[in-house]
């Protein structure tokens, strides 16, 4: 069965509203900087991602993506208050003494981020007519959850870790549909960078093989590659072309971003389905259909952690009910470990 679908009553989605309401999104101890739904009522993106980032480097101790500026220098005796990290032990073993390396500082890290702006990722599809936005309002948090498509939790995230990387003095580009910048440092380039995402519209389908081959070969230096999406399209092709970036030096990181409907399918009736991308329509008794549906999603998601964990990337399943920071929060953590 196809996972990729809209709710044949909904539109494209339709943007996110005014600024208003800067209390609700301060951090609160102990919970998440921001719900999904407030979020998606912010248009600004900039602020959207500094809110999201203060809240996730107030309890980080150290830097999650480090490592990638230095290079092996040369070799001296250990001292005492080295750190044991940096001992060689296959070279303690063949002499019998106790060595570290020592490292030469090069350029900053670059890091890439690859946006899958497919037309399934504008699933939930949200309600256009304000009729209808106050009828989700009405229906409670859940309904209201439902406004943040796949794609604007995916450009929120990207916008978040955008400007992470980028305060921290390292290069970041962006790859989405059409659009590329390569990796640069800097305020100017961060703004830019967060204007393309928030000008972004998912549409037509996503080559995810081709975009991983394209962030890979345009980063001129080994560097970190940050590919988020639903990885419904072409798994062969997309698989092939991570591990190719990998064996070319670089870090690859996955967010695999999907929606609580996608994973439940909690429809009841006699419902018409329709592939965003194709078109097709697909007429089933969701009651009925629910449970091979649910084994067959489950089976997408182990196969995508299992090719994840066999090739060595970092892998995160992000459903877009759970607030971005602590999504991002979870994943800079295991880096800091």
């Amino acid at each position: 069965m196809k996972t990729k679908r809209a709710d044949t009553e909904g539109g494209p989605y339709a943007g996110s509203a005014g600024t208003g309401g800067v209390d609700a999104v301060r951090t609160r101890r102990g919970g998440p900087v921001c719900p999904p739904e407030t979020l998606a009522q912010i248009a600004d993106l900039e602020l959207v991602a500094r809110i999201i980032v203060e809240g996730l480097v107030s309890g980080l101790h150290r830097s999650p993506f480090h490592g990638y500026s230095a290079e092996f220098s040369q070799y001296r005796h250990y001292r005492p208050g080295d750190d044991l990290k940096y001992v060689d032990w296959k070279l303690v073993a063949r002499t019998d003494r106790l060595y570290t390396k020592q490292f030469r500082e090069t350029t900053n890290m670059a890091a890439a981020l690859v946006l899958d702006a497919s037309a399934s990722m504008a699933f939930p599809v949200a309600r256009r007519r304000v009729a209808e936005a106050d009828l989700v309002r009405s229906a409670g948090p859940k309904a209201a959850d439902r406004v943040l498509s796949k794609f604007r939790y995916a450009v929120i995230a990207a916008a978040a870790l955008a400007h992470l990387i980028s305060g921290q003095g390292d290069a970041i580009g962006l790859l989405a549909g059409e659009r590329f910048l390569p990796p640069r440092t800097g305020r100017q380039h961060l703004r830019r960078l967060l204007a393309t995402l928030g000008a972004l519209e998912p549409h037509d389908a996503w080559h995810g093989g081709e975009m991983v081959r394209r962030a890979a070969e345009h980063m001129s230096r080994r560097g970190l590659l940050l590919v988020l999406s639903d990885f419904y399209d072409a798994e062969d092709r997309t698989l092939a072309e991570l591990r190719r970036a990998a064996r070319m030096g670089h870090e690859v990181v996955l967010f695999q971003i999907l929606s609580l409907d996608e994973l439940e399918l909690p429809y009841r009736r006699d419902l018409e389905f329709t592939d965003l991308e194709t078109g097709r329509r697909l007429a089933i008794n969701a009651g009925l259909a629910r449970r091979e549906y649910k084994d067959a999603i489950a089976a997408f998601l182990e196969r995508w952690r299992n090719r994840a964990a066999a090739e060595g990337f970092q892998y995160s399943l992000i459903v877009t009910d759970t607030p971005p920071d602590r999504a991002l929060r979870n994943f800079l953590l295991s880096r800091t470990r």
